[in-house]
């Protein structure tokens, strides 16, 4: 593309255009790539996550060699390449290792609910579902626990529902038979 004055739109596609997508170990089987590929990345935020997951892909990753030094506790015992503070030091001012960012909660519409509550909570109506998240998220507060009393109120909304379930199946039922006699 020339620089010349008023020369702004390219007319042809660009030359070199990427047929398949780029593979780390297509070529490279070495035990150092699989050790990467194999990586977990953990105590960093999701976007510092991303950039090195980034890295990862497409070979630009360069682990460390010797252990560097952390910036909290101003001892070498960082293991992670781009990290500036240690697993300890991070966890306790409850920041990011990579970007010493506080985290923030993303999910603030999600209610972390156990894995039963969940599964019942899938077969009500929305309606029902969006005013027991709204009702835990009331009584939780921040902490979003739920307490004997939350989880007998949400059973009580679960059983009415499971009641005009019923009813209104047994309605169908009998305007069926009714219809076949």
């Amino acid at each position: 593309m020339s620089n010349s004055r008023g020369n702004i739109s390219r007319k042809r596609p660009q030359k070199h255009q990427n047929k398949t997508a780029f593979k780390n170990d297509l070529h490279d089987t070495s035990h150092k790539t699989k050790l990467l590929n194999s990586l977990e990345i953990t105590g960093v935020c999701k976007r510092c996550k991303d950039i090195i997951d980034w890295k990862i892909k497409y070979k630009k990753y360069k682990p460390l060699t010797a252990p560097k030094k952390c910036v909290g506790c101003d001892q070498k015992v960082i293991k992670h390449a781009y990290h500036l503070l240690c697993c300890k030091c991070a966890a306790e001012k409850n920041v990011c290792a990579k970007c010493c960012k506080p985290f923030e909660n993303e999910e603030k519409e999600e209610v972390e609910c156990p894995t039963d509550i969940q599964q019942m909570l899938k077969g009500i109506p929305e309606r029902k579902r969006r005013s027991v998240l709204r009702y835990i998220n009331k009584q939780g507060g921040e902490q979003n626990k739920i307490t004997t009393d939350m989880m007998l109120y949400i059973e009580n909304i679960l059983e009415g529902v499971d009641k005009l379930q019923l009813e209104d199946d047994l309605d169908n039922f009998d305007s069926d038979d009714g219809e076949e006699t």
